[in-house]
């Protein structure tokens, strides 16, 4: 059933972001970006099952974002930049994630933050390497080594990462109704109740630590091959906070929330900063806001009321 539930609203979803970008070609790049912020926000909807909630998780968006900046001289395809995107923030992931899935609530949350504002101020002062604030350009990679236009890249671009947004949003629902994903509850309810049991809490959260800390450095992968250009205002405090912000938009009962909030996320703002270029901020925390007070489980939460009330009639 549920299966059924979600294959009908991601085809729907997939359908109408087609169309969309083809009718007007500009939010090729929005829906781009909106798809690798969600699969960075897919790594939070993890946490988020097991009652956690990382405050500095750009910190692996800009990890990826700069190993596809760093080896782009001498590797030139998206097929062998994304995978090493992804190494590089497990790795990280891995060696931030041995320290902090000790701790729990709003001392996990901190922790990981300061390690994000850490990589920040390494990005801004080795500016030998990182040029500083000025960022690096990224030259367009190959895509399976074939060069493409600017217009076809674009398309190009957004079909690789529809394609690893709904790939990676069916593994995760498998991985969440595996006996692994079902612990992660746990850990926010009963955390004493499952080291009885003989299950390693500390082990469940590493490990979907680091599985949503190569999530975001896929997303940081796609965000610099998209942008063509990365800065360490990747790894700023305020992008984190936009990946929470999404989290909460699109709500966490299901793995297409992420995308939905993203999308809904991205357009708001492009739309609100060009009506109300000094206000689109609070146009932002009123939506957040309204959110938080009307509809607690997110616009994935408003969408599933909607098909239950249609559902009960007769």
């Amino acid at each position: 059933m549920m299966g059924r539930s979600l294959t009908l609203p991601t085809l729907l979803g997939v359908a109408l972001l087609i169309g969309l970008a083809a009718s007007a070609p500009w939010l090729k790049f929005v829906f781009t970006i909106a798809l690798a912020k969600g699969l960075a926000v897919l790594g939070i909807l993890l946490l988020l099952r097991a009652g956690q909630v990382s405050f500095g998780h750009a910190l692996y968006v800009a990890v990826g974002a700069y190993t596809v900046a760093f080896a782009r001289p001498t590797v030139g395809d998206v097929l062998l930049l994304l995978p090493l995107a992804v190494g590089a923030a497990t790795i990280v992931g891995l060696l931030v994630g041995l320290f902090v899935a000790r701790y729990r609530d709003i001392f996990f949350g901190m922790l990981n933050l300061a390690f994000s504002m850490v990589f920040y101020s390494l990005l801004e002062k080795l500016y030998a390497y990182t040029r500083g604030t000025d960022g690096i350009r990224v030259i367009p990679p190959t895509i399976a080594g074939l060069a493409f236009e600017r217009v076809s890249y674009e398309w190009v671009m957004l079909g690789l990462s529809l394609a690893l947004a709904v790939g990676l949003g069916f593994l995760a629902r498998i991985f969440l109704a595996s006996p692994l994903g079902q612990a992660l509850p746990a850990i926010k309810a009963r955390e004493t109740r499952l080291e009885f049991a003989g299950i390693s809490a500390k082990r469940v959260l590493l490990v979907s630590y680091v599985a949503s800390a190569a999530l975001a450095g896929l997303g940081g992968g796609i965000i610099a091959m998209t942008t063509l250009h990365v800065t360490p205002l990747l790894a700023y405090w305020t992008h984190s906070g936009e990946l929470v912000f999404i989290a909460i938009l699109g709500g966490g009962g299901a793995v297409l929330g992420p995308f939905l909030g993203a999308a809904v996320f991205e357009l708001v703002r492009v739309y609100a900063a060009a009506a109300f270029p000094d206000a689109w901020q609070m146009i932002l925390g009123a939506v957040l806001l309204g959110i938080i007070l009307f509809a607690s489980r997110g616009l994935w939460g408003i969408y599933e009321d909607l098909t239950t009330r249609r559902a009960a009639r007769p």
